[in-house]
């Protein structure tokens, strides 16, 4: 038997950005994070006791309106304005 025939070697090389593969599989496709409209992307798995929700695109939504986007870019929470903030018109 030769040996080096049964030898492997691992030329992997590891960075220090992960790259994800597109979660979003179905037609059309939902906006990606970098998109101002990220959040409507199809839910892939929610935590209401935990108090958040991943998004197909990768993005984290929390229920205080923050989110984590794949590359680790924070977004502050953006809650509306309350009912008492809002003008009605007359």
């Amino acid at each position: 038997m030769n040996t080096a025939s049964s030898r492997r070697t691992d030329d992997t090389v590891t960075s220090p950005q992960r790259k994800n593969p597109s979660m979003c599989q179905h037609q059309p496709p939902c906006p990606t994070a970098d998109s101002t409209d990220r959040e409507a992307a199809l839910l892939m798995a929610s935590h209401p006791e935990q108090g958040w929700s991943l998004l197909c695109n990768g993005v984290l939504l929390f229920e205080d309106t923050g989110e984590l986007l794949p590359d680790g870019q924070i977004i502050a929470p953006h809650r509306p304005l309350g009912t008492d903030q809002i003008m009605t018109a007359a």
